[in-house]
């Protein structure tokens, strides 16, 4: 598992859907990278329909709550972006952190 959080970013500015690809390990820490470039794309045009695909991504169980309650309060976290644009987020995902998966069985 590469623990590089790698990011990609493709638009499509005509059907007005953006879609932010992130492999890697997304932490509680790393997380607010992905939080700014969401901040970035979501910027470029009105009413765009955002994909964050985690499913390439081993992702810990508290940065997944995070991204699903961004995605359910329809806006990005306030110290990412303070004036709360709003943000229509769908998430992607389908791997965990292993760690977590292996607590899991082992419980």
């Amino acid at each position: 598992m590469n623990s590089k959080l790698n990011i990609m970013v493709r638009i499509d500015l005509d059907r007005s859907k953006a879609q932010v690809i992130a492999k890697g390990h997304i932490t509680i820490h790393s997380i607010n990278a992905l939080y700014v470039v969401a901040k970035r794309a979501n910027s470029l045009k009105g009413g765009l329909d955002l994909e964050l695909d985690i499913s390439g991504a081993w992702v810990d169980e508290d940065a997944l709550e995070m991204l699903r309650s961004a995605a359910q309060a329809r806006h990005l976290p306030t110290k990412i972006d303070p004036e709360q644009a709003p943000c229509t987020i769908s998430v992607l995902a389908s791997r965990r952190h292993p760690s977590a998966a292996a607590a899991r069985l082992a419980a």
